[in-house]
């Protein structure tokens, strides 16, 4: 079968390896057959050779790196599923990029029949999503600015819609991604980074700043201090965006002065989060489906990765197919 490896910076190729077995001194196991996957921003650090501020030594593990996917159970050794049935499924250190791979049953969730392969899958990044606005406060009447418009800080923006915040401002310096967040639901947009944005935040908050402020930037770049900048004092930022590591030049003291609440979020559960979030599409209480950008085969998948890392054609989220999809 084929799996996938990142052999230097920024080349993904397609190697055959053997079949995956089930572990006979271990229970609670599956082999998953993936059938879609999307490209997540997690996984351009392995892509490009740059992880955390430190040099990735190539090639990469195979099967690394990919972990927003749909497929079928073919074999299991445990009692949540059985085979043939058809799941969401996040493979531990994201490494996902095989055509059939062993995974825990506990990291998987039934699909909702009421969605497309294409939006179930959404509902692991969603879901991430869903995860870390739990941890802020009453949104309603409240204003919050979201910087970083990449597919997680769109989802965001749809997100704080729905909690009744009263003005969401997305921030972004690529011009095609502010404009898709009007879609996404944010009353006010700005087309810049956020370090310059102050003075457009006050004139749409009436010479305020946010009462919440999302880092959702990624992992290339912080924006820590561009969101203590716009956040007013005694109020909150949800540091969602992995940074960089070690963090060079953070304003720690500024927050401190406006005594800001600092949230951070990782590693939503499967037993209510996920679930949530694939809920709250099948229910219609966001349409996601304005991020599906791009699509592609596995055959195709350096062309994908090349397209959604350099944000071609307005790239955002880009969908590969596995060869078993044609088979389901």
């Amino acid at each position: 079968m084929l799996a996938g490896q990142f052999s230097a910076p920024r080349k993904v190729e397609l190697i055959e390896i053997e079949e995956p077995q089930l572990d006979p001194n271990e229970s609670g196991q599956i082999i998953f057959q993936p059938e879609m996957t999307c490209l997540c921003g997690s996984d351009l650090p392995f892509f490009d050779g740059d992880f955390e501020g430190h040099e990735i030594p190539y090639p990469q593990p195979v099967g690394k790196s990919l972990h927003e996917m749909v497929g079928t159970v073919i074999a299991t050794n445990g009692t949540r599923w059985k085979p043939g049935q058809r799941i969401l499924t996040v493979p531990e250190e994201q490494m996902g990029l095989w055509e059939r791979y062993v995974v825990s049953e506990d990291r998987s969730m039934a699909l909702d029949d009421r969605l497309s392969d294409e939006l179930a899958m959404l509902a692991q990044p969603f879901g991430t999503v869903v995860w870390a606005l739990k941890k802020l406060p009453n949104m309603i009447d409240r204003d919050a600015v979201v910087l970083g418009l990449g597919p997680i800080g769109q989802m965001f923006v749809t997100g704080l819609r729905n909690m009744g915040a009263r003005k969401i401002i997305g921030i972004d310096p690529i011009p095609e991604r502010t404009e898709l967040a009007k879609t996404m639901g944010a009353t006010d947009v700005i087309t810049a980074k956020g370090i310059d944005s102050e003075e457009q935040v006050k004139d749409i908050l009436d010479g305020e700043l946010a009462d919440v402020t999302i880092e959702a930037v990624g992992h290339k770049a912080q924006a820590f201090n561009d969101a203590v900048l716009l956040t007013k004092e005694h109020s909150d930022i949800l540091y969602f965006g992995v940074p960089p590591w070690p963090l060079d030049n953070v304003h720690l003291r500024d927050a401190m002065l406006k005594n800001l609440r600092i949230n951070t979020s990782l590693h939503p559960d499967f037993e209510r989060t996920f679930p949530l979030a694939m809920q709250w599409i099948a229910e219609g209480r966001v349409d996601l489906s304005p991020l599906l950008t791009h699509r592609f085969l596995l055959s195709q998948i350096q062309e994908a990765f090349d397209v959604f890392r350099d944000r071609r054609e307005g790239a955002i989220k880009v969908l590969v197919e596995f060869p078993a999809l044609k088979q389901s």
